[in-house]
Order: structure tokens, then sequence, then C-alpha cells
């Protein structure tokens, strides 16, 4: 059986089900520029229909927000004063063959591309890879970046417990470099928990353990030294990091005993070469600005796995406060970082 590392696997118990709750105007933070949001989920219609006749999934498996589609992304899109979305795409399966993962991602390529052809100046994506399926990678790489112009791909912290960063998925860090690739992440399950269970009874996983997951890839990246390897790569941390910048000194100083061991000089330099997004909400900024500049962090909403009121009450009101931003790191991050990250942005 061809297990989900997948870029998505996630992402169904990710935060509960919410619907589209009204606000009265559009929210448009700092300056009247709309934002680029680079971490927004999508879950394809014909994906899921797919998926239960092959008995992939049961019928209402999914979280009701896995259900809301483009026209309820527009509307929290408008409010939150987003004028962009970078659409990721998410498959949460257990495939049977290679052949049938590659027909789940042409299934929901298709459906991403419709909806970036009906509102072209709104949605980009990025291509889901499931490096767990090297050559199913390999063709998802070409087919997206080579041909269908997306703007980067979307990989899970974890496949099956190997972490990004194992040299298993260098032939693909490879060729996502010769494409001088953004390689957007999320977390997945921690290795060796049952996927719908809490570890913690009465925790939800994405609490507390799915920043651990990206904290423990990036980690692994910074001691295989991945940005070295593959520098033209730019390499997305969502969730402002996970816990990365918080033990940015205890790396620099316990690193030596990592296997192979991790220099403090290497630790500053990949803190500084990945990219943090805003999904959350995020701790105050300061902790992390200590460790990064701020042109690397970019702008994300979690929606519709964050529900509306998370968004609009909570995490933007919070952005927006922050001491540790000057207006002008805002506008940054709000849109100018992302451009400069995905110049095909702007012509969107």
């Amino acid at each position: 059986m061809h297990k989900s590392g997948n870029p998505s696997g996630p992402h169904v118990e990710e935060h509960p089900a919410a619907g589209d709750a009204a606000h009265p105007a559009p929210v448009r933070g700092h300056g009247l520029q709309p934002k680029i949001d680079v971490h927004h989920h999508f879950c394809a219609p014909e994906w899921r229909e797919w998926a239960v006749q092959h008995e992939l999934i049961a019928p209402g498996q999914l979280p009701r927000w896995a259900y809301l589609g483009a026209e309820d992304a527009i509307g929290f899109m408008d409010r939150a004063g987003i004028g962009t979305a970078v659409l990721k795409p998410m498959l949460p399966a257990r495939y049977r063959s290679s052949a049938q993962l590659r027909e789940a991602i042409t299934i929901t390529l298709r459906s991403v591309m419709e909806v970036v052809r009906a509102h072209p100046t709104r949605f980009a994506f990025y291509v889901p890879l499931f490096l767990d399926d090297l050559e199913a990678s390999s063709w998802a790489v070409r087919r997206g970046l080579g041909q269908l112009g997306a703007v980067g791909v979307n990989v899970t912290a974890n496949y099956g417990g190997v972490y990004l960063g194992d040299p298993a998925y260098d032939p693909i860090f490879a060729e996502l470099n010769e494409f001088s690739a953004v390689v957007d992440t999320h977390p997945h399950h921690l290795p060796g928990g049952r996927p719908g269970t809490m570890a913690v009874p009465g925790i939800p996983d994405f609490l507390c353990d799915f920043l651990l997951d990206t904290t423990r890839a990036a980690v692994n990246m910074i001691s295989k030294k991945t940005l070295d390897r593959f520098p033209d790569l730019s390499v997305i941390l969502p969730h402002a990091g996970g816990f990365l910048p918080y033990i940015a000194p205890r790396l620099e100083a316990l690193g030596r005993f990592c296997d192979p061991p991790v220099d403090p000089a290497s630790v500053r330099h990949h803190l500084r070469r990945f990219y943090y997004d805003t999904a959350g909400p995020m701790a105050p900024a300061a902790t992390l600005l200590a460790h990064v500049p701020a042109d690397h962090v970019l702008f994300g909403t979690d929606w519709p796995a964050a529900p509306p009121d998370t968004v609009m009450d909570l995490a933007l009101p919070a952005l927006e406060a922050d001491p540790a931003f000057t207006p002008e790191q805002l506008g940054g991050i709000y849109r100018e970082n992302a451009l400069r990250l995905m110049p095909q942005l702007a012509t969107v």
C-alpha cells in the first residue's frame, strides 16, 4: 500500500470546522495594498468525489471546512483584505499504488487550474508532492512547475517518520533546485501516532505536535545542511517556524551532540535562509526577529482550517499591533516579501 505522506494529511484534523462568519468591512491592514496569503488550504471537490468512489475516504470523513469552495474563499479574502491566495491542495488518503497517486494529483491539479482560470486575479497554487514516492514526485514537479505555472511545491515535514533533509529525498531536492523552487512545508502527524487520535487525550495534535513536527524538519534540514547543498531552494516554514526561533540558542549550544554535529554558524545561516509564515496566531515576533530578517516573513492565514474568527478577530489584529514590526516591515509581510520570493504572483 502506498503510504500517505502527502502535504495534506494533517489538515483534516487541524482545527474545528467553522463557517464563514460575516464581518462588516474588509481588513486591509497596513496601507491599502491587498495582502498575499501564502498559507491557504484547498480540497478539490472532484478529488473528494473520486476518493469516495475509490473507497480511499468515507463519505463525510473530511471536516466541514474541507467542503468550502472558491466562492467561500473569495468572500473570506475580501473581508480580510487578501488580494491573492496561494492554494495548498489537500489530498489526505492512503493510496494503493503510484499510478493511483498520480491520478489523484492529476484530478486535483485539474480542479485547481479551473479555479485559477475562473478567478485569475485571486489565486495561485502549489503542487502537492508525496516524497515517499520519488517517481510520482518527480512527475508532479515537471507537470506543475514545468508546465502548469505553479509558484512552488508543498511537502509535509515527515513521511512515515522520515523527515525533510533526509538524504532519501535528495533526488527530488536536486530536481527542485534546478527549478530554483519555493518549497512550502506543512506539519504532519508525529511518527508513531495513529492518525485520527490524540497523542495526549483532549489536546489536539495541531496545538502542540504540529509545531514540533515543523521544528524537527527544520532542525534536520539544518543538520544535513540542506540549503547549503541545494542553494537555489527557498523553504517556507509554517506557523512562524514552530518552536525553531525559540530553541535557536539551545541548538547553537547543543547541536554538537547531533549526528552529524551542527555548527552554530550553520544554525544562524539556515535560520536566516528559511522563510516563515504568520499563520497561527503566531506569538509576538520579537523572538523571531532576533534570528530572522523581517523580509523573510510572509503573511499566511491557514484558512479554512483556521476558522474565520480566529483569523479576523485574533491573528490579524495581533499581527497589526505587534510592536516588533515597523510599518514598513508589515507592508513587506503583507505583500512585498511574497512578490520577491514568487515573482509570478505579480502577474496574478
